[in-house]
């Protein structure tokens, strides 16, 4: 039996362990930075398989699976472990039994798999060279995000890799496919707090009045000729603002408005000079109009980018594993991910993991209370990292 259909039998043997450990996870889901029954967890199951996990960043976890020759290559593979702050609507028999705590971005599933991923090779330690390096990470739901974290308590260094590898759940792609997207992925995130001042009073008399209101109004219109005049085709980015808070009434002016947004941006000398852009714009418009703007930007994520060559070899590999149908080319996603810190330290891949089921009725986004997965996924995830990781092992450095 060769190499892909040796992974196909333990995918297949492993998948309802697979899933339990998935449906485990999802009814017990923990905050970002607060994931420590899943760390324990995580470690148990570790150990069950002989490995020696440790601990990084608190609730994140490194482990090594050594093969014959380890220090000939090294390869990481990430998952993420934390949940959303999102009460679960879904009625099955693992939803959450944390109240408004719910695996709704498929955080259990990226464990549940490399926990997949980890018995496979582990059976086929004697058929490969090298070594896989496991890593389990928190809170990338939440800024700073644990990739920095993990990377600052040393989870890329002894040993080294040459290369990481994530996956990411995809309700748009059909369970048995995934994507692919070699260069610049998914954008960078920053969040904008802005609080416009002025001087409140009676609506009926708003000449003696500084509205911050209209100020504001103003401020969110012109921003975007931040995008519409600077940015162009070749800089894709994205300026939102989703919470405008006045807090006045029908025949009241405030003294005050707050407002918070996002950044997003492909370019990180672009996503600077935006920043100056945007600061400019809200306060010169909020002194132009007699009042003034405290504009607070929080640099997130950067933007994450897949190496061209480690991309594609993993594309080819999965191209060999699923079949050429079964492997799509991804759009550039405006989202964030914090495996961007990842992807600026070492080659990076990051792929996309088919979990639609029209027929089954599953079809909700992430970040929604009625996301849930195709669990057909949970035996072709762990097959497919594993032979991708398995060749990428025998590739030369």
């Amino acid at each position: 039996m060769d190499l892909k259909e040796q992974i196909r039998t333990l995918a297949a043997q492993h998948a309802k362990d697979t899933v339990d450990v998935r449906r485990h996870l999802h009814a017990n889901p923990e905050l970002s930075f607060q994931e420590h029954k899943t760390a324990d967890f995580v470690e148990s199951k570790l150990r069950e398989l002989g490995l020696k996990p440790e601990r990084k960043a608190k609730t994140g976890i490194v482990a090594l699976i050594e093969g014959k020759n380890p220090e000939k290559k090294v390869i990481a593979l990430r998952a993420d472990m934390d949940a959303l702050p999102i009460t679960e609507l879904n009625d099955v028999d693992y939803k959450s039994k944390n109240e408004g705590v719910m695996h709704a971005c498929g955080h259990d599933v990226h464990t549940s798999s490399l926990l997949g991923v980890a018995r496979i090779l582990c059976e086929l330690k004697e058929e490969f060279e090298g070594t896989v390096k496991l890593i389990f990470q928190p809170g990338e739901e939440k800024l700073p995000g644990g990739a920095s974290l993990m990377i600052k308590d040393g989870a890329l260094q002894n040993p080294e890799p040459t290369g990481i590898i994530g996956q990411h759940v995809m309700p748009l792609i059909p369970t048995g496919k995934v994507g692919f997207r070699k260069g610049m992925y998914m954008a960078s995130c920053d969040e904008i707090y802005m609080t416009v001042k002025g001087q409140g009073g009676h609506g009926a008399i708003p000449e003696h009045n500084i509205d911050p209101v209209l100020i504001t109004s103003h401020i969110i219109v012109a921003m975007q000729q931040v995008i519409s005049r600077n940015a162009g085709p070749k800089r894709p980015s994205v300026l939102s603002f989703g919470r405008v808070e006045a807090l006045g009434a029908t025949n009241v002016i405030p003294n005050e408005v707050k407002v918070a947004g996002t950044f997003r941006a492909m370019d990180e000398e672009w996503r600077d000079e935006a920043h100056e852009k945007i600061r400019k714009i809200a306060e010169g418009i909020a002194e132009s109009m007699g009042g003034e703007c405290e504009i607070d930007i929080q640099k997130g994520y950067p933007y994450l980018q897949n190496d061209p060559t480690l991309t594609q070899r993993q594309k080819e590999s999965a191209i060999e594993y699923l079949g050429k149908d079964n492997v799509v080319e991804l759009d550039i996603w405006m989202g964030a991910e914090d495996f961007a810190y990842y992807s600026q330290e070492t080659d990076a891949c990051f792929y996309r993991l088919g979990t639609r089921n029209e027929e089954r009725g599953i079809t909700s986004s992430v970040h929604t209370p009625t996301f849930d997965i195709d669990e057909r996924a949970l035996e072709i995830g762990p097959g497919l990292m594993a032979y991708m990781t398995l060749k990428e092992l025998a590739t030369k450095a």
